[in-house]
């Protein structure tokens, strides 16, 4: 593994399905769940779609798709945008001299809970020109930039993942080839760079193939990667040093070293199928317990570990094609964290499942371009107090939040 140094120079939007969870034998060591439509709980969280979050970004700034989020140790929100997507007719109208609006955001945001833009820092860029090959040339940039010196680095091209660890040090990731993961301190400034070559296989031990999330474990200090648009696996790394130290694949098994990509190993999904591998390692996220939640996007399934790659269960979300209906998953924050809400950006709303048998409770919104509506959602994260702050890409470029209003009886719809 290449670890390289430099010095740092209003309305309600609410859906109830109570559901229960029908245990089937998995074909490894654990269990495998799949909801059903009778009711087993008594309560869900209830959640009212917030307007007034987050403020109008300063500087004309404008969101491009929303790669990632995460909350940090003081409950600020985290955003993790792609300025370089910002191309629909009007969004450049600053950039071209046409209007006062709008300008691409710097890629990483951090708010307040108020809403408020505390920092903005990296480049605000275009995207890189390429070929077959790769990269032809340098990553153009747009516009007034505010993030500078900048460091000797070759930054993500496309913005995917983004964690604030223990330490207060930023991990950014790049989905893009060649796949790369990036540590910052808190204001933005270089301390070390991940991978380098694009991998080719998924036991490459050195290199990513389309990491998609990261996430630091406080009581190791391991570092955890969801390296899944290409690869399709979990890799494990000292976050220090960047020593390989495990990974696994679906099941807590070694995955096949081909073929790579984001869809299911025995081609188009199939309902009928239970895949014995992953497909699109979307995110990754740990509970207090100290479980693993990692999303099988293209599989429509959360696979459940112990830190050391021990697999512990899985539950099917729903039944479903386009994207798959695990984009992403939080914790909710209560002390046992009982609930886990999981982003289906296929069908356009958030899932509220109780954690201890993953059986559905709730969801809660619904497609449209509307506030408290979805089109792709892709990303979100939990803060204190219990509030959801979903991301989204393609269209619907940008943050909403769901403020967390008290427990409701669970619908039996």
């Amino acid at each position: 593994m290449t670890f390289r140094r430099l010095a740092s120079g209003g309305a309600l939007a609410l859906v109830y399905a109570a559901t229960t969870a029908c245990g089937t034998p998995g074909t490894d060591p654990g269990t495998t769940t799949e909801t059903t439509a009778a009711t087993t709980a008594a309560m869900a969280p209830a959640f009212e779609y917030d307007p007034t979050w987050p403020k109008t970004l300063p500087n004309n700034w404008l969101m491009g798709e929303v790669g990632a989020m995460t909350s940090d140790a003081k409950g600020h929100i985290w955003v993790l945008q792609r300025p370089s997507s910002t191309v629909n007719l009007s969004e450049r109208f600053g950039l071209q001299g046409a209007g006062e609006c709008c300008f691409p955001a710097p890629p990483v945001m951090e708010f307040d809970p108020e809403g408020n833009l505390i920092q903005a820092w990296g480049p605000i860029h275009g995207s890189t020109p390429r070929d077959e090959t790769g990269p032809t040339g340098p990553q153009p940039l747009l516009g007034p930039q505010v993030w500078g010196p900048f460091p000797d680095i070759e930054w993500p091209d496309h913005e995917h993942g983004i964690s604030v660890d223990y330490k207060d040090n930023v991990w950014v990731n790049d989905q893009r080839a060649p796949s790369a993961l990036l540590k910052f301190s808190r204001d933005g400034q270089f301390l070390a760079r991940m991978g380098g070559e694009e991998s080719t296989s998924s036991n490459d031990t050195k290199n990513f193939a389309g990491p998609a999330g990261v996430l630091v474990d406080p009581d190791t200090n391991e570092l955890f990667v969801a390296d899944g648009y290409r690869n399709r696996r979990v890799i494990v790394f000292d976050a220090e040093t960047g020593v390989y130290k495990r990974h696994w694949g679906a099941y807590g098994k070694q995955p096949p070293d081909g073929p790579q990509g984001g869809g299911p190993v025995e081609g188009r999904y199939d309902p009928d199928v239970v895949s014995q591998q992953f497909a699109t390692v979307h995110c990754i996220t740990m509970s207090r317990d100290r479980l693993l939640y990692v999303c099988d996007r293209g599989n429509n399934r959360i696979q459940v570990f112990q830190p050391d790659g021990t697999f512990v269960r899985e539950t099917i979300v729903t039944r479903t094609g386009g994207l798959g209906a695990v984009h992403a998953i939080g914790l909710s924050s209560d002390a046992e964290q009982e609930f886990l809400y999981v982003g289906d950006g296929t069908n356009k709303k958030v899932w509220i499942l109780r954690r201890d048998d993953l059986s559905i409770v709730g969801s809660f919104g619904h497609g449209g371009r509307g506030g408290g509506q979805f089109l792709i959602v892709h990303t979100l994260a939990v803060d204190f107090e219990g509030n959801i702050y979903v991301g989204e890409t393609r269209n619907n470029n940008r943050v909403q939040k769901f403020k967390f209003v008290g427990m409701r009886p669970a619908d039996a719809n």
